[in-house]
């Protein structure tokens, strides 16, 4: 397995050019994506090292990331400023320096960049996992979708540490203190450092007729202020404030953080039958989140302002009760501490777990809010 060990940038308005030193050869994969500008290169067989790489701005170049795209596959995705010509050359190991394959970006036009794009097919992610739902098992399904993977890293901590990290451990509690219970199928759209398309999230919930989608995330902010807690939202066509906006637009990015094409997304289907599915979904969202945060509140800080609403793409399964949880905020030194301490975990997910008992009707354990008739 050839490893990348660092990267420069080099150049200037007109050309620009990236340096990823490797231990061995590498044979990239580069395309390109208009709106935003984005060239992207995948690398088979490449891994990135753990100690992080330079990825400053410069030239032509506004961002760059790295991280696995899919198994066995890393991915590079460069922002650009302006329409770019992207070429590439490598070297050979010589005398003790590591080999180099240089992306090369210069100045073109956007009919020139849009050709060009048209010329270079992306190459093809691997479909969505899939669950085999046994038929025979008739206990309600739990999706639990644990935010952001891969080369979409989410948030970051001051300490470096990153919010697909500390969501899939939560994730991992949560669904064993599910599983624990036995009442519940319980179905995770990750269970490693993969990424996953918005879409195909959604669609691990349709197909395994999840009864319930609970998207879990850690936000940041870039001055906190002392904010900090839990937040539980909820699918609307217009957001519910202004901080409910910029998450949902932040999280919405994920496919494009990853250099997803998006140009070949499936429209919504327009028939009364599927608006009339939302409707009641909508209901039903809603009932869950009144459940999760008064359940809630018996482990976790929640926000001051703990239950909004705006138009997470992640929730947008007309069929599935569907919310998005904030486990709280990256940024805020006390919020973090919590969400990697497996104590805090553990009395998050058992009151969590209550809520969603409550929520199919089980009183006995119930934590917050009424049942519903969903079971």
């Amino acid at each position: 397995m050839v490893r990348a060990t660092g990267t420069k940038l080099g150049g200037d308005r007109a050309r620009t050019t990236l340096t990823v030193d490797l231990t061995g050869p590498a044979r990239p994969h580069i395309f390109t994506l208009a709106d935003p500008y984005r060239v992207i290169i995948d690398l088979p067989d490449v891994v990135f090292g753990t100690a992080p790489l330079a990825h400053e701005e410069k030239g032509l170049v506004s961002a760059y990331r790295y991280g696995l795209i899919a198994p066995r596959r890393s991915r590079i995705v460069i922002d650009t400023k302006e329409p770019v010509k992207a070429g590439h050359s490598f070297s050979e190991a010589v005398g003790g320096q590591p080999a180099k394959l240089v992306i090369d970006l210069a100045v073109t036009s956007r009919s020139a960049f849009l050709q060009d794009m048209q010329e270079k097919a992306p190459a093809e992610l691997p479909p969505a996992p899939k669950v085999v739902a046994d038929e025979t098992d008739k206990r309600p399904v739990v999706v639990i979708d644990p935010g952001h993977g891969g080369i979409d890293t989410g948030a970051k901590g001051a300490g470096g540490e990153e919010e697909k990290n500390v969501v899939l451990g939560f994730a991992h509690t949560l669904a064993a203190k599910l599983n624990e219970a036995g009442r519940y199928r319980v179905v995770m759209t990750r269970e490693d450092d993969s990424f996953i398309a918005l879409a195909d999230r959604v669609k691990i919930a349709r197909e395994n007729g999840a009864r319930l989608f609970l998207s879990i995330h850690a936000d940041s902010l870039a001055d906190p202020f002392g904010v900090r807690g839990a937040t539980v939202y909820t699918l609307s066509e217009t957001a519910s404030d202004a901080e409910a906006a910029r998450l949902a637009e932040k999280e919405n990015r994920a496919d494009i953080i990853a250099g997803v094409n998006l140009t070949e997304e499936p429209d919504e289907v327009a028939d009364i039958l599927i608006d009339l599915a939302r409707r009641e979904t909508k209901v039903f969202s809603v009932r869950l989140a009144n459940n999760l945060v008064g359940s809630a509140r018996k482990a976790m800080r929640l926000n001051k302002n703990p239950q909004r609403s705006a138009g997470f793409l992640v929730l947008k399964a007309p069929d599935v009760p569907s919310v998005l949880l904030e486990l709280g905020y990256m940024t805020n030194k006390e919020d973090l501490n919590l969400m990697q301490s497996q104590d805090w975990r553990d009395k998050a997910a058992a009151a969590l777990a209550q809520a969603i008992d409550g929520f199919f009707g089980h009183p006995s354990t119930a934590g917050g809010g009424g049942g519903s008739s969903v079971n």
